[in-house]
């Protein structure tokens, strides 16, 4: 949030006053009460200054870094995952192949045959077979894939900016979004960097 010179000048006289009166504040700026009473409601709803009633305004220690902090841990997974693109830890590396070109997704994740995630297939993993004298047909994914436990993921209650700095330390394009099914993870949802560049984007927007 951008604020004009007389909120910044507003919420000086108040950090160094408080507490103080928007009479007191007016005064200061040589303005009505009146003329400041919009400034006042925006730095109040907006979380910069906190109105006591029969005491006056107090700072609150809040700043435009720290509330654009505050919005940014409010993202969470749940609200900007993408459906999950599965293939069986049975199906070949042709299948596999056949599967990301139609959903146009940069990696698969592997599921056995009670649903629970057992691996992830990157197109990596696809190219360094495809280069070799097998044949993709007879190769199954179960053979070529990154298993568990060596496997990034994530939760529907995780935050946006967790999961980014997940994809960047991991260096991976996307991760599966789980919950615990048994002894396993049932994958409910994948988050990518498109995903991720949405909910920032959602984020700005914001009025």
């Amino acid at each position: 949030m951008e604020l004009n010179d007389r909120q910044h000048k507003i919420i000086e006289i108040v950090r160094e006053q408080a507490p103080i009166t928007g009479e007191q504040i007016a005064e200061h700026l040589n303005v009505t009460r009146a003329t400041l009473r919009p400034d006042l409601s925006i730095l109040t709803m907006s979380g910069f200054l906190e109105a006591r009633p029969r005491v006056g305004y107090f700072y609150t220690g809040q700043t435009s870094e720290t509330l654009l902090y505050e919005e940014i841990r409010k993202l969470t997974v749940g609200d900007f995952q993408s459906l999950p693109i599965v293939i069986s830890e049975a199906a070949s590396a042709y299948q596999a192949v056949c599967e990301m070109f139609v959903e146009d997704v940069g990696s698969l994740f592997v599921i056995d045959e009670e649903g629970l995630l057992t691996g992830v297939l990157s197109r990596k993993d696809l190219l360094r077979t495809a280069i070799g004298s097998q044949d993709m047909n007879q190769v199954p994914v179960s053979v070529i894939m990154s298993r568990m436990p060596n496997i990034a993921y994530c939760r529907q209650n995780d935050t946006v900016v967790d999961v980014a700095d997940l994809l960047i330390t991991k260096e991976v394009d996307s991760v599966p979004v789980v919950h615990t099914k048994g002894n396993g993870f049932e994958v409910v949802g994948r988050m990518t960097k498109t995903n991720i560049t949405k909910a920032f984007v959602s984020l700005g927007k914001r009025k």
